[in-house]
């Protein structure tokens, strides 16, 4: 299930890095996160589950792929990112 409309603006509203982003890689790895998480929360019910793994699995790539990227340009937002979503790294 896709996010629903008010939960992405609010991750975008807290997330963002000026007025008019939406796609920053802050807010890209935040809406990913978010429904990373749900898939995971998804996938513990239906194990069987396998099209959905797959998505979760390339879905936490494009996430890795992202936080490479942030911590290759900007150190800083990178760690803050982190702390923001406690992410483990």
């Amino acid at each position: 299930m896709a996010l629903v409309k008010e939960a992405k603006k609010a991750i975008i509203e807290r997330f963002k890095t000026h007025e008019n982003d939406t796609g920053s890689p802050e807010v890209q790895i935040a809406m990913l996160t978010e429904r990373i998480n749900q898939l995971t929360e998804h996938l513990q019910k239906h194990k069987k589950d396998h099209h959905s793994r797959r998505g979760l699995l390339q879905m936490v790539g494009k996430r890795r792929s992202l936080l490479n990227y942030l911590k290759d340009n900007n150190i800083e937002r990178y760690r803050q990112l982190l702390e923001k979503l406690e992410l483990r790294k």
